[in-house]
């Protein structure tokens, strides 16, 4: 087990190394993969009868890319995730491209959470930052959502926050501690 530590550590100090010494072009580079990681991993998902809203992966792509590349290009990953899907990249979930859909909110707030998620990657209290993130993913997501279901705030919380809670709070937490135990350099 303590092999397996010292591997581990070893990688990520590795990768922060090189990650510091990465020109804007590379940073860039690793935004526009995290954008496609985003993309494909939003093809992984289980529709609800209840809601437009699916059970995705992103959220969890969402936060490592706020870890892994920092705030700053951490959300430049979800902007380039964002545009594309508006440009017409059909990797919105289901192979769906375009801004006017019930789950415009939560991709938006993919931009929030990824800074918030790379601000706490550096901070002592990382899984409350992944769990903030989370939320002010949800906080968007209604938002917008409102917009295309008329319906009260109990019953766009009971559509669209309460039914991810619990493997977003799953995600959060694995995120947080891959966050504490990957060390930057």
């Amino acid at each position: 087990m303590e092999n397996i530590k010292k591997l581990w550590f070893n990688l990520w100090s590795r990768y922060f190394e090189t990650y510091q010494l990465m020109g804007i072009v590379e940073k860039i580079l690793l935004s526009i993969i995290f954008s496609i990681l985003t993309g494909l991993s939003a093809q992984i998902y289980i529709k609800l009868p209840f809601t437009p809203v699916p059970i995705t992966g992103q959220t969890f792509i969402v936060l490592l890319s706020g870890i892994l590349l920092g705030k700053t290009f951490g959300c430049l990953s979800q902007i380039f995730y964002f545009m594309g899907g508006i440009i017409g990249i059909p990797w919105f979930y289901g192979v769906s491209s375009g801004i006017l859909r019930p789950t415009t909110g939560y991709i938006i707030g993919f931009i929030f959470a990824s800074y918030i998620a790379g601000y706490y990657s550096e901070k002592k209290n990382k899984v409350f930052g992944m769990i903030v993130a989370t939320i002010v993913i949800y906080i968007c997501g209604i938002l917008f959502l409102s917009i295309f279901i008329h319906k009260s705030i109990k019953d766009l919380f009971l559509i669209g926050i309460l039914p991810f809670i619990p493997v977003d709070i799953v995600k959060a937490i694995v995120a947080g501690y891959l966050a504490k135990s990957i060390k930057r350099t």
